[in-house]
Formats: structure tokens, C-alpha cells, sequence
């Protein structure tokens, strides 16, 4: 039965209610009293044609889906809760080529491949040029913002950084990240009206990143260069990639390295600015575990869905066999069973054992030592250059069934 205290018709993933706020509350309320349940839906408004999912709130349990593909797939139903009622299967199908989407053996064999560009030592080497570009986005935002000293923190600050790492990362000409940030943003924001985007549109763009991709990968393997592309296409004897799963891939880097970092680091901020305290203690000590918590309260996917593969017990719940289950990192990531505290943003938080990266298991995030140093370097260079930033109006959030994302914070130097 559904949980009393949640009324009639209530939808975690209805983009109403996550363009309006996260629901903290609700998922408090399940965590308690039914931390499995079902939620119904209108026949095929999440572009399933079912009646709707069960809902997964607590930490413990968040972390057994993601640990259990052979349970719960990722593959038959994809990774996404929620589409919109236009979707056709045939649409929801294509999306299986992106990695996010598939389950061993299928994804071990295509992460294998792709795991080499995120190598520690990778990483490592994009630092000293990311740092540069770091302090240029801040600088850049400070010179053009007006005169009062206000500018938009989300298109000045937040986006640049992880267009310009993917970019980096692959090898993009920085010219054409505005590119890749258009096509993302028609992929990911199609359930806002703001952006008057369909679900077509945003096919298209997945289409037009995909045919890039392909492009870039032909260039690579005709003259390779020091770049994860050769890596990844131009190395026959090794495994490669084809032109195909490349241009997917980069589909998978441009919502899941672009837009989630993006939302980390504008909630970041936000959180930085309405807790003066930290931002004064991040300015003053620069603690190595502030990025973790940033993910941690911003929980910028606020959840994914697998599919049952067999009849299954989960928090109390009997689960059948092709249900589809929805996995909430953002209540899991306020479970009080696992987090002291966890209605308090604290940047010396430690340890925390946070899902904002996912829970673990074989779709883990991919991209996680990149992104810490993204936000690490990001808030650094605005504490260095904008110690004073302040805030001049409220967060203007991104409506969407799945993603906690802000679409604009008016802030200001003086």
C-alpha cells in the first residue's frame, strides 16, 4: 500500500514538483514508514506504457540495487525515470548504445575501453591546464559582469569549466564546446517549457553530438594524437571502440561530465552563500573533503531506475519481475542512519559515504576523480578572485523529472 503520507497522485519524478524544490520531506516520510514503495502513475506518461515504479529511498538499499545488476538492469527499460508521454519505444531503445544504459557483459567490455582516459594519471594531466582555465572562467566573469557588479553565476561560471574539461578530455576544439553545451543542454532540458525543446529536438541533438563524435574518431584513426580519442578508437590491437559506441559515449560525457558538475557546482555556491560560516571556513582552510559534501547536498541526479529481471524482495516490498524500480540518491543521500546530520551542509564532513557518484556496483561514476577536481578548482579560483560574492536573487531551477539542476543564480561582486 502506498505510504499514508504521501497524498493522493504524488509523483517524485513529476517535474513539477523538481522544478519547485527537491522533496526532502516525502522522502523522510518513506525512509521511515515504507522505504520501498509503490508509486503509481497515468498509463504511459513516463513513456513506459506500465503503471508506474517502486520507489527506493534508504541509503543501504540504494547501494543493493546498484550492486545487483544481475536484479536490476539498467539495460531493459534504460537508466532514465521518467521520459514524457511523445516518446516512442523505438526512441527509449536507441538510448541502449549509451553505456549509462547497458549491463555486463556488454558494459564491462565497453568501460574496460573507456576507463583508460580517466586513469588517475590522466586526470592528473589535465590539472595544471585546468586550473588555468579556472582562474580565466572567474576573471572572465568578473571583468563582464555589470556595473553593479551582478552577473549570472550558472552561464559566467558553472558551465564553462566542465565543457572546457570535456573538451580537454577528448579533443574538442575549445571553440566547439558552445556546441556540445547547446546539444546537451536540447538532450537534458526537453521538459522545460523555458527552452520549448521536444523530444525530437532533443533527439536530434543526441544525433548531432553522436555524428561529431563519429567525425572526430575518423579524424583520430586516420592521424592520431595525444588525446583519449586515439586512445579509444585508434588502438586496434587493444580493444577500441567503434566510430558508433565513440559518438554514444561522448553523448554519456556531455550530459553526465557537463550538466551534473554544472548543477554541483552552482548548488555549491548557493550552498556556500546561504551558509556564510563555510564559505568563510573554505576561503579561510580550503578542506580537501569540501568537494564530496558539494556533491553530497547537491545530489545533482536526483535519481536513476533500474528494471527487475526476476521476482524480488527489497525493503519489505515484493517486487515482480519486470517492475521498474527507482533508485533516489538524494533521499539516500539524506539518510539519517548513515549520515550525522545530514540537513546541515558541513565541507569538513568525513567520512561521507555519499551516493552523488552513484551506488557503487558496476555504473559507478566514471568520471568522479575529474569532477572533485573541477569543483576543487572552480571554488578555489572564486574564493581567490570573489571572496565577497553574494547572492541577489533565488535559484531559478531547471524543471526536469530526474535531474536537480539550476538553470540561473544572479549573484554579485559587491
Amino acid at each position: 500500500m502506498p505510504c499514508p503520507a504521501l497524498p493522493e497522485g504524488f509523483d517524485f519524478t513529476d517535474p513539477d514538483l523538481l522544478e519547485d524544490r527537491v522533496p526532502f520531506p516525502e522522502f523522510a516520510q518513506l525512509r521511515q514508514s515504507e522505504p520501498v514503495t509503490w508509486i503509481t502513475q497515468p498509463e504511459n506518461i513516463s513513456g513506459f506504457g506500465d503503471a508506474g515504479y517502486w520507489a527506493v529511498t534508504r541509503h543501504a538499499d540504494v547501494k543493493y540495487v546498484s550492486t545487483h545488476p544481475e536484479l536490476f538492469s539498467s539495460n531493459l527499460n534504460t537508466a532514465i525515470i521518467r521520459f514524457n508521454e511523445s516518446i516512442s519505444r523505438e526512441q527509449i531503445d536507441v538510448q541502449k548504445l549509451i553505456m549509462l544504459n547497458m549491463d555486463p557483459p556488454e558494459h564491462t567490455r565497453v568501460r574496460q575501453i573507456v576507463q583508460r582516459g580517466f586513469t588517475p594519471r590522466s586526470i592528473r594531466s589535465l590539472e595544471d591546464a585546468l586550473r588555468d582555465r579556472a582562474r580565466s572562467i572567474v576573471e572572465t566573469a568578473l571583468a563582464g559582469a555589470k556595473s553593479d557588479g551582478s552577473f549570472d553565476f550558472v552561464t559566467n561560471v558553472a558551465v564553462e569549466l566542465p565543457l572546457q574539461a570535456i573538451a580537454e578530455l577528448i579533443g574538442v576544439p575549445q571553440e566547439d564546446r558552445t556546441k556540445i553545451f547547446d546539444w546537451s543542454n536540447k538532450m537534458a532540458a526537453y521538459d522545460d517549457p523555458e527552452y520549448a525543446i521536444t523530444e525530437e529536438v532533443g533527439a536530434e541533438a543526441a544525433m548531432e553530438i553522436v555524428s561529431y563524435a563519429m567525425n572526430l574518431a575518423a579524424a583520430r584513426k586516420e592521424c592520431p594524437a595525444k588525446d583519449i580519442v586515439s586512445q579509444l578508437v585508434a588502438a586496434e590491437d587493444q580493444g577500441n571502440l567503434s566510430s558508433d559506441e565513440f559518438g554514444f559515449f561522448v553523448i554519456l560525457l556531455a550530459v553526465a561530465g557537463n550538466e551534473t558538475t554544472r548543477n554541483a557546482i552552482t548548488h555549491g555556491m548557493h550552498a556556500f552563500l546561504t551558509h556564510p560560516d563555510q564559505w568563510e571556513l573554505f576561503k579561510r582552510e580550503r578542506p580537501e573533503t569540501t568537494a564530496e559534501e558539494i556533491v553530497r547536498w547537491a545530489t545533482p541526479v536526483v535519481s536513476f531506475q533500474r528494471t527487475a529481471t526476476q521476482d524480488v524482495e527489497l525493503g519489505g516490498a515484493q517486487i515482480k519481475k519486470g517492475d521498474r524500480v527507482g533508485i533516489f540518491y538524494s533521499s539516500a543521500n539524506h539518510d539519517p542512519d548513515v549520515f550525522d546530520r545530514p540537513d546541515v551542509f558541513d565541507i569538513t564532513r568525513d567520512p561521507n559515504p555519499h551516493l552523488g557518484f552513484g551506488g557503487g556496483g558496476p555504473h559507478f561514476c566514471l568520471g568522479k576523480s575529474l569532477a572533485v577536481l573541477e569543483i576543487n578548482l572552480i571554488f578555489n579560483a572564486v574564493a581567490d578572485a570573489m571572496p565577497d560574492l553574494r547572492l541577489t536573487g533565488d535559484p531559478r531551477r531547471l524543471r526536469s523529472a530526474w535531474l536537480n539542476g539550476v538553470k540561473e543564480l544572479q549573484v554579485s561582486t559587491r
